[in-house]
């Protein structure tokens, strides 16, 4: 990004004072090197309360005076998910590299507009997929790409929350664009493809199985929008999946629960385990579970870190914003299976953009 050396402190705008706040300014303190100059929301009371928490020095309403400010040479887009297309392709409108919290968009072609809007401007755009850059998944990756474990035959992937309770645009069609598979599934989704590669077709079934959802300030809210999910995946290169998605249970996963079964070993990432547990001989050189030794970060650090050292050029830029869109086309190839009963061909990215290189 022009203005932005590899020794420069990157200044930081960000947009949104919700639940996932926390998260990104954590991990951009964990990080270094950022200067969050300013925090925008509609609540000038919570924006308020978050830049205390976290030392931002000054608030905003208006996000839009943010992306004219030149101290800001990367905004974090926090907000609603009906806001995103708007806000995200305004900043790269404004010359002002993008953090984009997931879902990317509430369709495939939000996601087109924001992509051509950070074409047209030349900025650094990246979809904020938290999971991809947990230490398990790296070491899971690491350990796939050096054929360690033999090719990978299958997969078991959940995603499963009570449910938010803090706000009712959760639960509307119109505002997010679906339901838990947008909301939380996009998460499962990314990791898999992060993983084992492209979808080439998927089989699923969705349904709304809560009429009434009681919100923590007492609120009830009447859903229009799917809080269950069921699909499988039959990957390019192979593996099938299976990928469960919930917005009813509980207790939960802590962030997803995941099985990799291999020719010659089974991971399980975030299970009673561990983060991980391999049970692999070839690797270990033991016929038996054994809980690797992983790197001591803090939440968001390796993250932020990289978000950060793209921006001022240090690392090139990556592909989380294709990422984005494919996780959308995934997503919409869902809900044509649900709808149609048959099994889905998911739009390849290359196709979407018109890039068939």
């Amino acid at each position: 990004m022009e203005g932005v050396s590899a020794a420069d402190t990157v200044g930081i705008g960000f947009l949104g004072a919700g639940s996932i706040a926390d998260y990104h300014l954590g991990g951009l303190a964990a990080a270094g090197g950022a200067a969050v100059r300013v925090i925008a929301a509609r609540s000038r009371e919570r924006a308020g309360e978050v830049a205390r928490r976290f030392s931002i020095p000054e608030v905003a309403t208006d996000w839009r005076a943010v992306l004219d400010r030149r101290d800001v040479d990367a905004v974090v887009i926090a907000t609603p998910d009906d806001t995103h297309c708007e806000i995200a392709c305004a900043a790269a409108d404004a010359g002002k590299s993008v953090l984009l919290q997931k879902p990317m968009g509430r369709s495939s072609a939000e996601c087109l507009r924001i992509l051509e809007a950070a074409r047209r401007s030349k900025v650094f755009l990246q979809v904020s997929f938290m999971h991809r850059y947990f230490e398990e998944v790296q070491r899971t990756a690491e350990l796939l790409a050096a054929d360690a474990t033999g090719p990978v035959l299958s997969a078991r992937m959940r995603n499963a929350t009570p449910g938010p309770d803090w706000n009712a645009w959760f639960f509307s069609r119109d505002r997010v664009g679906g339901g838990v598979v947008l909301q939380l599934g996009v998460h499962g989704m990314d990791v898999l493809r992060f993983l084992f590669g492209d979808v080439a077709t998927v089989s699923a079934t969705v349904a709304q199985l809560l009429a009434e959802r009681r919100l923590k300030d007492g609120t009830i809210v009447r859903p229009d929008n799917e809080d269950h999910a069921f699909a499988t995946y039959r990957f390019e290169q192979g593996p099938l999946v299976s990928h469960e998605m919930d917005l009813t249970e509980q207790a939960g996963t802590d962030r997803f629960g995941c099985e990799i079964f291999c020719a010659e070993a089974t991971l399980r990432l975030r299970s009673e385990r561990g983060p991980l547990a391999l049970f692999a001989p070839g690797v270990t050189g033991k016929r038996e579970w054994v809980v690797p030794e992983l790197p001591a970060r803090r939440f968001g650090e390796r993250h932020h870190a990289d978000f950060l050292d793209r921006v001022r050029g240090r690392l090139p830029p990556d592909q989380t914003a294709l990422d984005g869109l494919a996780t959308l086309l995934l997503a919409e190839a869902i809900y044509r299976s649900s709808e149609s009963g048959r099994t889905e061909r998911v739009v390849p990215v290359a196709e979407a953009t018109g890039d068939r290189k």
